[in-house]
This record gives C-alpha cells, sequence and structure tokens, in this order.
C-alpha cells in the first residue's frame, strides 16, 4: 500500500494535469476562424491540442522516473564574470560586431540590426529596472514618442534625422519625467500597473489623433539617414547633387544602405553603454542601487527618493527616444501596431533574463530574443509559445539571468 499510493497520486496527478491542458489549448489552438466565401466559420483542429494534452500527461506521469534518474546530474552553469572581465567581452562584441557587415548576407545584416535595438531599448530599461528596481511594463510608450518625434518633425517641419535625434531623445525624456509624478509614492504591483496604463494612453492617443499622427495608417515616407548631409540613394532628391556612391565612384548597390543603418545602430549602441556605464558608477547610479534595495534605508542616509525615481524615469526613456527615432528612420513607416504591450513584455524579458543590472546580459539576451524566432520561421504559429516555453525554463534554471551583475563586495575573515 506505502507504494501503491505513490503511484496512484502520480496518475491523478497525470490526468489532472492533462484536463487542465485540454481546457487551456482548446481554445487557443483547437478552435481556429476561417474565412468560408464572406462567412467567418470555426474550423477545429485537434491533432495540436491531442499532442499537448499527451505530452503533458506522459511528462507528468514519468516526471517522479525522471527526477529519480537524473538526481545525481548537474546542470552546468555559465562562469561568473567580473566587472572587468564583462567589459572585456562587451569591447570583443563591439570589435566582432563592427565587421560583422562585411562578411554577413544582407538577411543577417538586417536582423542585427533589429537586434540592436533591442540592446539599446534593454540598456535604457535596464538603469529603470535593474538599477533603480522599479518595475515599467509601459516602456514602449517612450520608444513611441521616439518614433512618432521625428516621423512628424520631418513631416511637418522637414528636419533630418541628426537634428531629429537629440529632439527625440529630449521628448521621450520629458515623457518620462512626466510620468514619474503620479508614480511617486507608488511601489511593486501598483507601479506596473500606472506604467502599463501608460502605455496604453500612448498607443490610443496615436491611433485616435488621426489629424495629427495619421490614425491606425501611421505616418510614411519617413527618410533615411544620410552620411554627413550625402545621401545613400540611387539618385539625389535635389538636381546638381551627388549621392554617396557617386562621391566614392561606386556602383550603386541596396546593401550599402543595410550596412550604414547596421554601422549607425552600432554607433548608438557604443553611446548608450558609454553613457550607462559612465551613470553606474556616479553617486546616481549609486543611489539607484540603494533605493532598489531598500528605499526606507535609502531615505534615512538623507537621499531624495523623489529626485532618484524620476532621474531613472527620465534617462531609461531618453534612450529609449533614440531606440524609436532610430526604428522610424529604419522602418521609414511608424503607425500604433509597431508599440503594442507585447513591445513592452519582450524589452522586459531582455533585461530579467540577460540579469538584471547586467550590461553584458542584456546585450546577449536581446540578441538571442531577436535572432532566435527568426530561425524558427517554419514554426510561425508557434512563435510565442516557444518563446514562453524557453523563458519558463530558463527561470526555472537561472532564474538570476544569464550573466548577472556582479557588484563589489567586502567579505569579513571567518
Amino acid at each position: 500500500m506505502t507504494q501503491g499510493a505513490p503511484a496512484g497520486q502520480t496518475l491523478k496527478n497525470a490526468i489532472v494535469a492533462a484536463v487542465m491542458t485540454a481546457i487551456l489549448t482548446i481554445p487557443v489552438l483547437g478552435l481556429q476562424l476561417k474565412l468560408d466565401g464572406y462567412k467567418v466559420v470555426l474550423e477545429p483542429h485537434w491533432q495540436p491540442v491531442w499532442l499537448a494534452v499527451g505530452a503533458v500527461f506522459l511528462f507528468q506521469l514519468f516526471k517522479p522516473l525522471f527526477q529519480r534518474a537524473t538526481a545525481g546530474i548537474k546542470v552546468p552553469s555559465l562562469p561568473a564574470l567580473g566587472a572587468t572581465q564583462q567589459r572585456k567581452v562587451i569591447w570583443l562584441l563591439l570589435a566582432v560586431g563592427l565587421v560583422f557587415p562585411f562578411f554577413s548576407s544582407r538577411g543577417a545584416v538586417d536582423v542585427a540590426t533589429l537586434a540592436l535595438i533591442y540592446v539599446i531599448l534593454g540598456l535604457g530599461l535596464n538603469i529603470v529596472v535593474g538599477y533603480a528596481g522599479l518595475l515599467d511594463l509601459g516602456y514602449v510608450g517612450f520608444y513611441a514618442v521616439g518614433g512618432y518625434t521625428y516621423a512628424l518633425l520631418n513631416q511637418y517641419f522637414g528636419l533630418t534625422f541628426w537634428e531629429c535625434l537629440p529632439i527625440a531623445a529630449g521628448m521621450s525624456a520629458l515623457f518620462g519625467f512626466v510620468l514619474g509624478f503620479p508614480v511617486l509614492r507608488l511601489r511593486g504591483d501598483y507601479l506596473a500597473i500606472v506604467t502599463l496604463g501608460f502605455g496604453e494612453i500612448i498607443r490610443l492617443l496615436l491611433n485616435n489623433l488621426t489629424s495629427l499622427t495619421g490614425g491606425p495608417d501611421g505616418v510614411s515616407g519617413i527618410p533615411k539617414p544620410t552620411v554627413f548631409g550625402i545621401e545613400m540613394a540611387r539618385s539625389a532628391s535635389v538636381e546638381g547633387v551627388k549621392t554617396f556612391h557617386e562621391l566614392l565612384g561606386w556602383d550603386y548597390s541596396g546593401e550599402h544602405m543595410v550596412i550604414f543603418l547596421y554601422l549607425l545602430a552600432l554607433l548608438l549602441v557604443g553611446f548608450t553603454l558609454f553613457v550607462t556605464s559612465r551613470l553606474i558608477r556616479m553617486p546616481m547610479g549609486r543611489a539607484w542601487e540603494a533605493l532598489r534595495e531598500d528605499e526606507i534605508a535609502c531615505r534615512s542616509l538623507g537621499l531624495n527618493p523623489t529626485r532618484i525615481k524620476l532621474s531613472a524615469f527620465t534617462l531609461g526613456a531618453a534612450f529609449a527616444g533614440l531606440g524609436g527615432a532610430f526604428f522610424a528612420a529604419r522602418q521609414g513607416l511608424v503607425n500604433p501596431e509597431s508599440f503594442t504591450f507585447i513591445e513592452s513584455a519582450l524589452i522586459l524579458a531582455v533585461v530579467v533574463l540577460g540579469g538584471m543590472g547586467s550590461q553584458l546580459g542584456v546585450i546577449l539576451a536581446a540578441i538571442l530574443l531577436t535572432a532566435l524566432p527568426e530561425m524558427a520561421r517554419g514554426f510561425a504559429e508557434y512563435r510565442m509559445l516557444i518563446f514562453g516555453l524557453v523563458m519558463v525554463l530558463m527561470m526555472m534554471w537561472r532564474p538570476q539571468g544569464l550573466l548577472p551583475a556582479s557588484r563589489p563586495h567586502v567579505e569579513l575573515p571567518q
């Protein structure tokens, strides 16, 4: 009886887990909407449901055996890197990134450019979440402000990318400063709810201010950046002016613009890394860490939590504005659908997966989360399912992130 009871309990757990899986997966995987002429019909697809239910049932049934078999096996962990070692790896990655576009295909360079945008956004959010410990679920709102700032200033006033880049960062920083005031007294879940609402308010405003933002259609025809005022196009927009390839005597190729955008994104990443690494070593960065560890102790040390929170929101938003302006220039089009909540969740996943407060971890996580979906294009329908599964397994294996931040500490002798 004593031996049969655990087996019976295991079978019961497996059945309950299978039933719950069926309840959750039938609306998502088992029922799909399809157009039949002019009518929308509900078409059942039971195969993925049975596969999911069967996989969960077998996993729960053989889980005790698997745990006993793997009890003596240790999962290898990533080596711990000190601050100096992490900086060396970052310099190595920047050097590799500098020569990468000249030995890769156009598609790979384009994906790498997208990854660099997420590196900028991840490093910016790392200030708010990683260093200051403020959970921000509306970070995509600042990203949208930066993109639309460049798009609208170019459309209505004819300003170039280089003129709009600092303005976009400043405008996003202003929005971050304004957001900071209502959330000064909020912490944890309440702070997350307010920032989530802020991100959705920005998206809805962009959707409904049709006369200014173009509504759901957005703003199109956004020009690409120039090289010191020289256009990288087949022919110049102004008659009598030479383009980049004409000045150098090269044949025109569309890859020139792709490589230039990549190198520009790499330059912005380098700038973001330089500024953030300097900030965290300054008194402001120490104040962020003090706020994250204990707000009451931080206040007792004479630090002003109000100023610390406002500085974190403002500076983090400024880097989102840089990323948004570059995104608008790269795409040539911005619309509200580019700035949904899933983007905020993805940027937050970059910070958490890489290790909160770790610059190298954020870089690696942004590359992984951008490159892996492109490699799994054959599983496009199950992209988010695979993404969620990877995140769950990662949090089970290494909850502190890929490369957690190494902080200086002092140990007293025993």
